[in-house]
């Protein structure tokens, strides 16, 4: 029989909805812990990031009617704000056992009724799992860090992580006991971290616990950006970086175009590392526990170099089996890094690994309305890619074919150029100052062009050929018209671009390439039809632009 827990105390503040003007707009938010004339919001239907300290004088309680209207948005949005609670920045699972994941066993049995017949005269009586997450609730309801200095940035954070700075942690950085991390307020029944307990699940929770360094919008984390060592004192991450000697994450690279590089890093071989790169990921993912084995993980770690070192820009880590050949367990960019197209190098880097490995991945469930939005772009661009291949009567890249007897004459449309799609045609041409840093800065070799045109054209392939029928028809003025028909099923285009089935159906609805359906011929089975205008007007509405990742430079 399942063990059974009185349901735990909300230590979450009080429930009542109360009115925040900001930016001047007045928006609903709830008060999840007070200090002194602050208090720290939520606001409601909104992602746990934007939670935030806010001066107690800006906030208000509802009135009757917006109360109501509040109590049933709540109520309507639950679902949505348990789906994107439940899941990372990027992407994660919510199995137990790997770095960034859901661990039921962190709070288990640790406050059980010592009088039995409370139990039975407690009206809500919850299991041990019930139990379990309801502490996480708790424990994770507001960030424990406001802020983050990161080498030369000052970053906000995101979310909770569980650092463990333990009582010998704070003696060793100089913090007093009376001013000790340690020292703010616990949550009953967890257990205080120590040395010996450093690495227990059961203990991250209280890692964690209330130990920043200051409180409100004063908690400040303190990370080397070589290392990812985490110290709750400024002086003392001071004279750390001084002395740090990595340069590069402890792993080799597999992957480099000019100054960028993604490394592998075997989580058995670099525990150390791999825990704190975990820890300080964790800041920007929203998920419920970190667990400190990391044995069984691959970390991919982008960076950027410069003449001293490499700086590192995000990440990813990946089962090293994965039964559900999942090819991506949780991916952070780090803000200062954001929106520059590196999530979208490292999602098109952790396909390439599973079709080198002959699988059809797909990144772990659930996706978070982040991660879900970065996954889209890469499907809608992927299916944009192949149709626009698929629909083309000359090779890519091909502006003209001319014959003049047995001599044939191919006009590219667009010289070669490695530069990224932001720039057009007429840039690359001229002379520009060489870079060591980001795209800039490579040299790529003929062999490796050769080898790109060659992919690019091959269009013999027996997947372009089984369904590609090629249509002339003749015009009046001696000219002829080709087209390209194609005849195909949703298991031949996800084979194709080495997608889910279930993921290529939900990307060609979401950019709405499913919406214009043929007239039955008297068959079952559904049809429709995407053209190349069709193609065409997505890729202009969606912004696609050329893979981000060029396999001329994959070193694997």
């Amino acid at each position: 029989m399942p063990k059974t827990f009185p349901a735990p105390e909300s230590h979450d503040g009080d429930g009542d909805v109360y009115i925040v003007n900001k930016n001047g707009l007045e928006q609903q938010v709830h008060i999840l812990e007070r200090h002194g004339e602050e208090v720290y919001v939520h606001y409601v239907n909104t992602d746990k990031r934007l939670d935030e300290w806010v001066a107690e004088r800006d906030v208000r309680p509802v009135g009757g009617h917006e109360a109501e209207v509040a109590a049933n948005g709540q109520s309507n949005g639950a679902t949505t704000r348990k789906r994107k609670r439940g899941s990372t920045a990027d992407v994660q699972s919510p199995r137990r056992g790997s770095p960034n994941r859901t661990n039921g066993d962190a709070a288990s049995g640790s406050a059980q009724p010592e009088d039995p017949d409370a139990t039975q005269a407690n009206a809500s009586v919850v299991t041990e799992e019930e139990y379990d997450i309801e502490h996480h609730k708790q424990i994770t309801a507001k960030r424990n860090f406001d802020k983050v200095i990161f080498g030369k940035w000052q970053i906000r954070t995101w979310y909770f992580s569980p650092y463990p700075l333990t009582e010998a942690e704070a003696e060793d950085a100089g913090v007093p006991n009376a001013q000790a991390p340690h020292a703010a307020a616990r949550i009953p029944g967890v257990a205080r971290s120590s040395i010996r307990s450093h690495g227990r699940t059961s203990d991250l929770f209280a890692g964690g616990l209330g130990r920043s360094h200051g409180v409100g919008q004063n908690s400040t984390l303190w990370v080397c950006d070589r290392c990812f060592k985490y110290m709750a004192e400024g002086l003392t991450w001071e004279l750390h970086v001084r002395k740090c000697t990595r340069r590069s994450p402890p792993g080799r690279k597999v992957y480099q175009r000019g100054a960028h590089i993604i490394w592998e890093v075997d989580g058995a071989k670099e525990k150390l590392y791999c825990q704190n790169l975990s820890l300080f990921g964790k800041l920007f993912i929203d998920i419920k526990t970190l667990f400190f084995d990391c044995d069984n993980f691959l970390f991919y770690i982008l960076t950027d170099a410069d003449s001293q070192r490499d700086h590192v820009l995000g990440f990813f880590s990946k089962e090293k089996v994965s039964y559900d050949d999942y090819n991506l367990a949780c991916i952070v960019v780090l803000p200062p890094y954001q929106k520059k197209g590196y999530g979208m190098l490292l999602i098109e880097f952790s396909y390439e690994l599973s079709r080198r490995a002959g699988k059809v991945g797909t990144p772990e469930r659930p996706l978070s309305d982040l991660g879900l939005r970065s996954y889209l772009t890469y499907w809608v661009s992927t299916l944009v890619r192949f149709f626009r291949r698929l629909l083309s009567v000359l090779p890519p890249d091909t502006a003209q074919v001319t014959t003049t007897g047995l001599t044939t004459d191919i006009s590219d449309a667009i010289a070669f150029s490695p530069s990224r799609d932001t720039e057009d045609s007429s840039s690359s041409s001229k002379k520009r100052r060489k870079s060591t840093k980001g795209w800039d800065g490579e040299e790529i070799p003929a062999s490796a062009i050769a080898l790109r045109t060659a992919q690019l054209n091959d269009m013999n392939d027996p997947m372009w050929t089984s369904m590609r029928s090629i249509e002339t028809r003749a015009n009046r003025d001696g000219s002829a018209t080709t087209h390209i028909v194609v005849r195909c099923t949703l298991a031949d285009i996800a084979r194709a671009t080495n997608l889910r089935i279930e993921d290529a159906a939900f990307a060609l609805n979401e950019c709405g390439l499913l919406g214009r359906h043929l007239k039955g011929d008297g068959s079952s089975e559904d049809v429709l039809a995407i053209t190349r205008e069709m193609v065409e007007a997505v890729a202009k509405e969606r912004d696609v632009k050329r893979m981000c990742m060029d396999l001329a430079h994959v070193l694997l």
